[in-house]
């Protein structure tokens, strides 16, 4: 008999979704047949699969182990690869850290999720740490994966937000979806940069190129999506002619900085994709996700980091500026 207790992350989910994520190889015909024959039970009761889950529930799964491994089996394979030592020699900082979140300041190089089977990513490296800790298990994991909330490109550095709770995730989803987190980046672009400006446009990526195009006028196609960019100049060096850049995303699309500030004739250093140049080595955008800022205002689950910034130490490329 194996026995569950529910956690705040699987709270006011309904009893037979749960079961369909632990028991992943099972049909979900057999999952309610062993329900209806009390095979599975709720609080030592007999349940349809309806009921929402709360905290402190006893699911009860009388199966023999052989059952209960043949049919759990296949998520125990996806949780193999984590804790393990592949993740300890990347250069991830841990800047800020709570019961519901993790904020971390991410490397040029490493993904942000998995692109293919056998990538590294930032976002296994999060589970990994979090297993290391004893915050999570193998089991745990069947029914809930911490994960990132925001992604960076593989070549953008910075501040990712990262949730380790149910609660956190929804929370910190809700406030990007509505755009009520303020995001700052760092940049150095070509060319002398001598005023603040907002930038307006309209924005479509060419997934098959992995590129991104923009128009200043409202092109009238469904593809397009309206972005705006508001960036402050901060320094210019007059021998490189480059220009160190605060950029502040009034609206988040895939490559918006790049491509808004090579679009006025001021490619990111490094950028070949967007116009820049290479520059001792650097063939990748030189852009670091700076600082991010709660509002002052803020109430639910995440309410105690009201007004509050969150700052990630910029990378060593920024200081020939």
């Amino acid at each position: 008999m194996k026995e569950i207790k529910i956690t705040a992350n699987q709270e006011n989910k309904r009893l037979d979704s749960f079961l369909k994520s632990y028991l992943s190889n099972a049909s979900g015909s057999f999952i309610y047949k062993m329900l209806r024959k009390k095979n599975i039970t709720l609080n030592d009761k007999k349940a349809d699969g309806k009921e929402k889950l709360q905290v402190g529930d006893t699911i009860k799964i009388y199966f023999s182990d052989e059952t209960l491994n043949k049919f759990v089996g296949q998520n125990k394979e996806k949780t193999s690869g984590f804790g393990s030592d592949t993740f300890k020699g990347l250069n991830v900082e841990v800047i800020y850290e709570d019961e519901n979140v993790v904020f971390v300041n991410k490397p040029a190089g490493l993904l942000s999720q998995k692109a293919e089977k056998n990538d590294i990513s930032l976002n296994d490296w999060l589970i990994s740490y979090l297993m290391d800790k004893g915050e999570v298990s193998r089991e745990s994991l069947l029914t809930y994966k911490p994960s990132i909330c925001n992604r960076l490109d593989r070549n953008t550095s910075g501040l990712v937000i990262c949730a380790k709770s149910l609660s956190g995730a929804r929370a910190m989803n809700n406030m990007l979806k509505d755009r009520t987190l303020d995001k700052y980046y760092r940049t150095i672009v070509s060319g002398k940069v001598d005023k603040a400006i907002r930038l307006k446009g309209y924005l479509y990526k060419d997934e098959s190129q992995n590129k991104v195009f923009i128009k200043n006028s409202d092109p009238k196609d469904e593809r397009y999506s309206y972005i705006e960019t508001e960036y402050v100049p901060l320094k210019y060096n007059e021998d490189l002619n480059f220009s160190l850049l605060e950029v502040k995303l009034i609206t988040g699309k895939p490559h918006q900085i790049r491509a808004h500030l090579s679009s006025i004739g001021h490619p990111l250093v490094g950028d070949i994709k967007y116009g820049g140049k290479k520059f001792k080595n650097i063939n990748y955008q030189i852009l670091h996700s700076f600082c991010i800022s709660f509002p002052a205002d803020m109430s639910g689950e995440l309410s105690y980091l009201a007004g509050k910034k969150f700052v990630a130490k910029q990378p060593g490329i920024f200081d020939m500026i």
